[in-house]
Parts: C-alpha cells; sequence; structure tokens
C-alpha cells in the first residue's frame, strides 16, 4: 500500500463507491469524496469508509464567508475527513477563518487551499479577468493561503516543482495525473504518476483510470509500481 494514492470516488451514490473502495483493500488508504458523491449521501459516506479503515479527502471546496466557512470546517472535521479543501480565491480572511478553525480542534483535519482548478488553462483565466498565467496565479493564491496559515495546497501537475521550491514543506495534493496513454478527459495541465512525484507532489488524486478501469485493483496496482519506481529512481 502506497499512502501517497488518493483514489476519487466520482460516483452519484454510495453503493458503487462502497464496492470500489472494497475492491481496493490492502492497495489503498485514501479516498476521495466530492460533491456528486457527498451532496447524494451526506456524511454517512464519510461515516462508512472511516468505519471501513479508510482515510478520507472531503474534496467540496469551501468557498463562503469566513463565518460560514469556518462552521463549515467544524462539522467536516466532526464527520471525520482528515484532508478537506477551502477555495484560496475566498481571501485572506475566509482563509484564516478555516484555519483558525481547524487549529482549535482536538483532532483537526489538515486544510487544503484549492489554488486553480485543472480544468482551467490560461484561456479559461483569461475569461475571468485573470491576466496571469496559471503558474504565477497558483503561487500568488498559494502565497495568500500560506500567509493565512495554511501549509497544503491543491494545484495542477504543472505547478508541483514551483510550488515545492517556494514552499519545501507544504502538503501538495495534485489532481489531474494520468497514466502514460490515458485519456485526458476534461482535464488541461496533466501529467504522469512519476512526473508529479519527481516534481515533488505528497499526494495524487487518481479517479477515472482506476474507477472506469475494467479492473480497477489491476489499474491501482500498476499506478502504485509506478510511484514506488519514480520513489526509487528520485
Amino acid at each position: 500500500m502506497d499512502s501517497r494514492l488518493i483514489v476519487a470516488l466520482d460516483f452519484p451514490c454510495a453503493a458503487p463507491a462502497l464496492a470500489l473502495a472494497d475492491r481496493l483493500h490492502g492497495l489503498c488508504r485514501w479516498f476521495k469524496v466530492g460533491l456528486e458523491l457527498y451532496l447524494a449521501e451526506g456524511n454517512s459516506i464519510v461515516h462508512e469508509l472511516r468505519n471501513r479503515g479508510f482515510s478520507v479527502f472531503l474534496d467540496l471546496k469551501f468557498h463562503d464567508i469566513p463565518n460560514t466557512v469556518a462552521g463549515a470546517v467544524r462539522s467536516a472535521a466532526a464527520a471525520g475527513a482528515e484532508l478537506l479543501t477551502v477555495h484560496a480565491a475566498g481571501g485572506p480572511a475566509m482563509l484564516a477563518a478555516a484555519a483558525e478553525a481547524a487549529d482549535a480542534l482536538p483532532d483537526p483535519p489538515r486544510i487544503l487551499a484549492v489554488t486553480v482548478l485543472t480544468s482551467m488553462d490560461q484561456l479559461q483565466l483569461s475569461a475571468i479577468g485573470i491576466d496571469h498565467s496559471p503558474e504565477q496565479q497558483v503561487l500568488r493564491l498559494a502565497d495568500t493561503a500560506a500567509e493565512a496559515g495554511i501549509s497544503g495546497f491543491v494545484a495542477s501537475p504543472e505547478e508541483v516543482s514551483a510550488l515545492r521550491q517556494r514552499f519545501p514543506e507544504a502538503t501538495l495534493v495534485i489532481p489531474g495525473i494520468r497514466p502514460a496513454g490515458a485519456d485526458a478527459g476534461d482535464q488541461k495541465r496533466i501529467a504522469t504518476p512519476s512526473a508529479a512525484l519527481a516534481a515533488g507532489a505528497s499526494y495524487l488524486v487518481i479517479g477515472r483510470p482506476i474507477t472506469q478501469a475494467s479492473d480497477p485493483a489491476a489499474a491501482a496496482q500498476s499506478i502504485l509500481e509506478e510511484m514506488q519506481h519514480a520513489t526509487v529512481s528520485s
């Protein structure tokens, strides 16, 4: 088992998500619960995964006024999430409120600031009025989050190296991972597992290459072997 792999349970309900998690038992420790699954099942899916011995990355990307986000952090922690996302674009006050809410808890989740979505490229950023390159915007938002007390970031593989250089001790959770030859889907800024780890990723988030494979366990095993090779080579 390589604890750096997080499998994204992007399913519409609990049954297929839990079935997949059970198939990957012994291979994967971490599972991501995002908006689709969480809105269908609520905290019960977090509880079920925890009861099975798994760790949960709750990826809800909180983005609201500071008081609301602070309360959401406390609720997510009570549900059992160990990793939790907030949008870095929420601003310094919101980010600080999230960090302070987590720090006040006896067993706090690790807060991750989402910088620029992996589905966005320069054209998408320009459309919402951001003239910086994706990397410049990622670093700008990461700086804001770090100043607010957050030391974990979500970004694309293309920004891992720059983030690692600027924040040597940060937790970098990286989606947009595609094994060689896999379909990129709706992701714009992607990399292979070995490339992302070599650049400094802490965790890799991988969904469809595993969840939509004919044999998810074999697909996960192949990715884990590539990750292990990257560790040996680095």
